[in-house]
């Protein structure tokens, strides 16, 4: 709107920066400006000297006449005045009356105190009056009318707000002059009102004032309401073009201010303004400050109610007349600008249903404008009509097509759009762009045009399906998406809004053209789905994805995101239901899909569009993978199940319910819940414990009564969330489903019973007792839901029937078998939770066990290493050990003696120690003495090796050893 207006400003001249020098032009409507009068200057009587004398005399004579005439028009008493004026009229009188009018315009001629504006004002009502009869009174009128026009000036800095209800009062009087029938005056009220915005100072100033502030006079004029008398005041000027040009002008000042604008809208200023557009103005000036006011009016209220003033059929035929007229004769730049203003008002009308578009012909006018040049079929209601390929002409085809996408929200416009080839004529964009200035239109505008065409296709197509596929829309969108993935050059500009992200590239033409493709196919029109599979749609759906996904890898962006988003659900409507597509999908698509759900989870909270891209790549593996064991198989080898219950355990409330629906299919493949129960999450979760998790989110966010260990509290009610229970009985009617049957698909307690139903509920790893208590409720999911059912269908009986004795026992045992059910599981959750507790009780004491040995320990190792201090310290204990030990060793031996046998001792003599010797034995046999040879000396025998060396240092390494034990072994 803004483009197509040229953001007309409120500044200067109060036109629009671009019509600025066209406006500069037009004639400014004549004023009737009375003419100044200062009083005469009579030359001095009498001889001079000579001319310098003469000059100085009338000097000193010219001063003197002014002090008095100053001093007597300071002596001006108003009230007197008044009274003057009321008196009757006379001849006399009436030269009196204009004598004193023309010293108060004098007296005020450098601006209007504040404490006489009421006085004045006064005046000016009595002039009023007398101008019906007496004409003379036209001039001092206008006189006094200017001098409101002047600043008002004030002489304490508090007279602004003393005086404010008095002058805003004053000020609105003005606007109700414009009741005198005489244009000289209805124009100086506008004059005077322009003057408001003129912030220029005063060049003298009255002794003892100053001037009130720059918009004093705005707010009083808002404040007194000013702008809704002058738009009442419309209607006597209605047959006088100059007048009514100068009221706009001042209307044109005024609707700078919201204030303003909104009294203006209670004038029904909108609709008066537009029925103006269509008159006879040779200058212009009518529909350009008309349309100036309606923008300022839209900008400054609510659109709703301006465009609601406008939607009368008066109203949207005075637009058309004059937009027609500026369409065909309009030549000039400003022409050309002010007609694309008001089709944007006409698109603003077209976006209200209660506007008569159609039935004034407007909207048939509007299509036809926008297709013509494409489709090239002669119409009447553009005979003879040629745009040009400049800027103004650019923007209002830009503008055309954007009617058509309002209109294509219209249900009663779609015969018109199928009437008038709007389908062909925007298919006519849907084409590379073979060489830079195609037609007359640049590269760059060519590019603006095609991508809106695309734009505004994607609004009509899914209106037009029979026109769409006999065009064979399908085929040149596939062409052209190939195109856009091609290696020939080609540099977007993406100058425009729909050019966002194409600069160099052809992505913007890649988005714009899957929108078109995902609006016909969401339809899920069997023709239109057929018609592209058979073209090898999915193979390139596919390629186009590859493609994006690739880019996007180099720089992620939004466009590309939402590229992926697309193509993901066109695939999935492609493939649903149909055995065949799905097989096409499998293995490429599986290999494309996995990258998405490994996505960062940190990417779905970056706002540029993950989140969403996920939900299409699952919407995709729903669609296109399960219900194909090949697809499936090639997904479970792919560790898919993996990841998609990686994604489960970030325990997203958004992703939860899709995944655990995607789990739930999947398990009809035999292989699935072998997946499921090998999977481990962080710190060794199990599936079955992440459920449970989820189970026990899900119902705390619900608001289901459980006690501190997850019990169940309400055994008639056990599962009811919070606000279940707060819903009153409403009898409904057997084909309206209840709310505990609602209740179901509202939350994802039935997917998670579903999937423990197809992993088991008997033998599930890595569960805690509080996970057997949440089990023990999960597992009889479908009979407490079963009982909230018959206690609705209870309530609703016992609420308009009485049943009979034996249905009322059949009631009641089928109320009493569901709260049995919620006790039985009660009993079982605590004797789970005592049995746990009882376990902790063994293990605890176990572990004090554990902890009591190891003290105990400790302390005989203490104890020993005291009692060896003592041995070590004190030769008495040492003697006391010794024989201790002695005679413990005494008495572990066998006390019966062997016969025939010889008894070795094992003591060393001479020892002092109670440290253990090791294993050195002396044999006692047949003294070596008797025996004789080298052995019977004992020195010698000593020093000789052992005859069998190898035990000897067998002998050695064993005393090794018994001394490296020593340090260990306690004494």
């Amino acid at each position: 709107m803004a483009t197509a207006r040229g953001r007309a400003a409120a500044a200067g001249g109060w036109a629009s920066g671009r019509r600025a020098g066209t406006m500069a032009s037009l004639a400014e409507p004549p004023a009737s400006r009375a003419p100044s009068r200062s009083p005469a200057l009579s030359p001095a009587a009498g001889p001079s000297r000579c001319g310098g004398e003469r000059r100085r005399n009338a000097s000193h004579a010219g001063a003197d006449l002014g002090a008095v005439q100053d001093t007597q028009l300071r002596s001006v008493d108003l009230n007197h005045v008044i009274k003057l004026l009321e008196d009757s009229d006379s001849k006399d009188l009436e030269k009196e009356q204009l004598k004193t009018l023309k010293k108060v315009v004098k007296r005020f001629e450098n601006g209007l105190p504040l404490k006489d504006l009421a006085q004045v004002i006064e005046i000016l009502n009595l002039c009023a009056e007398k101008m019906n009869e007496q004409e003379a009174f036209t001039e001092p009128l206008c006189e006094l009318i200017k001098l409101c026009g002047l600043p008002f000036q004030k002489k304490k800095l508090s007279d602004e707000v003393s005086y404010s209800v008095a002058v805003s009062k004053s000020i609105a009087q003005l606007a109700y002059l414009m009741r005198v029938p005489s244009s000289q005056v209805r124009i100086q009220i506008c004059k005077c009102v322009v003057s408001f915005y003129n912030t220029e100072s005063p060049r003298k100033l009255l002794s003892g004032y100053q001037p009130t502030s720059a918009n004093y006079k705005i707010q009083m004029a808002e404040l007194g309401g000013l702008a809704e008398t002058l738009v009442l005041s419309l209607a006597l000027v209605e047959n006088q073009l100059n007048e009514k040009l100068w009221v706009l002008k001042a209307l044109q000042h005024l609707s700078s201010s919201g204030v303003n604008c909104r009294l203006m809208m209670k004038a029904q200023a909108a609709s008066r303004l537009c029925l103006y557009l269509n008159g006879v103005d040779p200058s212009g000036q009518l529909v350009f400050r008309s349309s100036e006011i309606l923008w300022n009016l839209l900008e400054n209220t609510s659109k709703e109610e301006v465009v609601n003033q406008l939607s009368s059929l008066e109203c949207v035929h005075a637009l058309k007349e004059v937009f027609v007229d500026l369409l065909m004769h309009g030549f000039r730049h400003y022409d050309r600008q002010l007609r694309n203003d008001l089709l944007v008002l006409a698109t603003l009308l077209a976006e209200n249903p209660a506007a008569p578009m159609i039935e004034s012909g407007f909207a048939k006018l509007l299509i036809v404008l926008a297709t013509f040049t494409e489709v090239k079929i002669p119409n009447p209601l553009v005979k003879g009509l040629k745009l040009t390929y400049s800027y103004e002409d650019f923007e209002l085809k830009k503008l055309l097509f954007n009617v058509i996408g309002v209109l294509s929200k219209d249900p009663c416009a779609v015969q018109l759009l199928s009437e008038n080839d709007v389908i062909p004529a925007l298919l006519y964009y849907v084409k590379p762009n073979q060489k830079p200035g195609f037609h007359d239109w640049s590269a760059a505008q060519y590019e603006e045009l095609q991508l809106h065409a695309i734009a505004i296709l994607a609004s009509v197509a899914p209106l037009l399906v029979d026109k769409y596929l006999s065009c064979q829309a399908n085929t040149l969108l596939l062409v052209f998406l190939e195109w856009c993935i091609g290696q020939d050059p080609f540099f977007g500009q993406g100058n425009s809004f729909h050019g966002t992200g194409g600069r160099g590239n052809k992505l913007a033409q890649m988005r714009y053209s899957l929108r078109v493709l995902r609006s016909v196919v969401s339809l899920y029109d069997d023709a239109v789905n057929l018609n592209l599979c058979d073209q090898g749609a999915i193979s390139q759906l596919l390629d186009i994805l590859k493609y994006a996904a690739n880019k996007s890898k180099e720089k992620e962006d939004a466009i590309l995101l939402e590229i992926q988003a697309d193509i993901l659900f066109l695939l999935s409507v492609l493939c649903e239901n149909d055995l065949h597509r799905k097989e096409l999908f499998s293995y490429e698509g599986v290999d494309i899909l996995i990258p998405f759900i490994q996505m960062d989870p940190k990417k779905l909270h970056s706002g540029l569009g993950h989140n969403c891209l996920l939900f299409s790549a699952l919407d995709c593996l729903w669609s296109c993978v399960i219900g194909c064991y090949i697809a499936e198989d090639y997904f479970l080898e792919k560790q898919g199940i993996f990841l998609l219950l990686d994604l489960l355990a970030l325990k997203q409330k958004n992703l939860c319910n899709i995944i655990l629906g995607i789990l739930v299919e999947f398990c009809d493949n035999p292989k699935t819940t072998l997946h499921i129960s090998t999977w481990r999450g962080e710190k060794d979760q199990t599936a079955a414990n992440l459920l449970i998790q989820l189970w026990r989110q899900e119902e705390l966010e619900l608001g289901v009564k459980r006690d501190r260990y997850g019990r169940i509290v309400d055994m008639k009610r056990p599962i009811a969330s919070s606000f279940q229970k707060q819903q009153e009985v409403i009898p409904m009617p057997a084909s309206c489903r209840s709310f505990a049957i609602m209740e179901i698909s509202e939350n994802i307690r039935a997917k998670l019973y579903s999937l423990l139903c197809k992993l088991g509920f008997e033998n599930l790893p890595g569960l805690s007792a509080k996970d057997f208590v949440t089990l023990a409720i999960i597992r009889h999911y479908i009979d407490f839901k079963v009982g909230e059912v018959w206690s609705e269908l209870c309530a609703e009986l016992k609420e308009e029937f009485r049943p009979v004795a034996s249905d009322e026992e059949a009631l009641k045992v089928i109320s009493e078998i569901s709260e049995d059910t919620g006790r039985m599981i009660a009993a079982l959750q605590t004797e789970v939770l005592e049995s746990q507790h009882h376990q902790e009780i063994q293990e605890e004491e176990k572990a004090y066990t554990k902890i009591q040995a190891i003290h105990k320990q400790k302390e005989m190792v203490n104890k020993s290493w005291e009692n060896f201090l003592t041995r070590t310290s004190n030769y008495e204990a040492l003697k006391k050990a010794k024989r201790l030990q002695e005679k413990s060793i005494e008495a572990s031996r066998s006390k019966s003696k062997t016969q025939n046998g010889a008894v070795h001792s094992t003591d060393i003599k001479g020892l002092g120690t109670t440290i253990g010797s090791g294993r050195l034995v002396t044999v006692e046999s047949t003294p070596p003495q008797l025996i004789g040879g080298p052995l019977a000396v004992t020195d010698f025998a000593l020093r000789k090796s052992s005859v069998c060396e190898g035990a000897l240092k067998k002998i050695k390494r064993v005393k090794t050893l018994d001394s490296v034990k020593k340090d260990s072994i306690p004494v």
